[in-house]
């Protein structure tokens, strides 16, 4: 009789690229039986993800995700992308503002992505001279990247100022390519985070019916 059977894998902080896989689990198929015994009778819903897909398919569960969310996180320390200030601001986040984090991020991203089109129409003007004007847009930058936590991106915005500051039209040009990437990667990263989230919830608000 064939009996399925769960491998899980741990990416370790010291060494992210090497996997260590456990012993397998057993795993309790009674309360997903059960929800498909009950998803044939009239008028029953069962819960979906956004693939449209039954949670209970998926094998997703609040403890497994959040265990995944906590991964992610740490995993992102270690790369350097995110810092304290990052956990600073899921402390602001509560039952009353549960997307509170993401919506900060998301202005985040918007007011970002408006500064790095400015950065680069004055670095693509042939005779752009206002490097003041730059450092206000860098400065803006590093403010705000600094109050969500981004380490990386801050980081190459101080070293992007550095090089406006000494009028140094080349050196700006590489660090905007440099921030544009880190960016990416940055935005990239979170929005994987908060689609764990997402998926957290949805998995802690699930109800299996009962049996009489």
């Amino acid at each position: 009789r064939w009996k399925p059977r769960l491998l899980e894998c741990e990416i370790p902080a010291s060494n992210p690229k090497s996997l260590q896989i456990s012993k397998p689990k057993k795993v309790n198929l009674r309360p997903h039986f059960l929800l498909l015994k009950f998803a044939f009778l009239p008028g029953f819903k069962y819960p979906v993800a956004k693939t449209g897909l039954p949670l209970w398919m998926l094998g997703l569960d609040a403890d497994r995700l959040r265990a995944d969310l906590n991964r992610l996180l740490a995993f992102l320390f270690h790369l350097g992308i995110l810092d304290e200030q990052y956990l600073q601001l899921q402390q602001l986040q509560d039952e009353s503002s549960p997307n509170f984090v993401s919506e900060v991020v998301n202005i985040y991203f918007h007011e970002s992505e408006k500064l790095l089109r400015n950065l680069r129409s004055l670095l693509m003007d042939r005779d752009f001279s206002d490097y003041d004007k730059m450092g206000i847009h860098l400065n803006q930058f590093i403010g705000s990247s600094s109050s969500i936590g981004a380490k990386r991106v801050r980081n190459v915005c101080v070293a992007f100022r550095a090089a406006s500051d000494q009028n140094n039209r080349a050196g700006c040009l590489r660090a905007l390519e440099l921030l544009e990437h880190e960016y990416c990667i940055l935005k990239n990263k979170l929005h994987e985070l908060f689609q764990i989230e997402q998926q957290r919830l949805l998995a802690a608000g699930v109800r299996y019916p009962m049996l009489n």
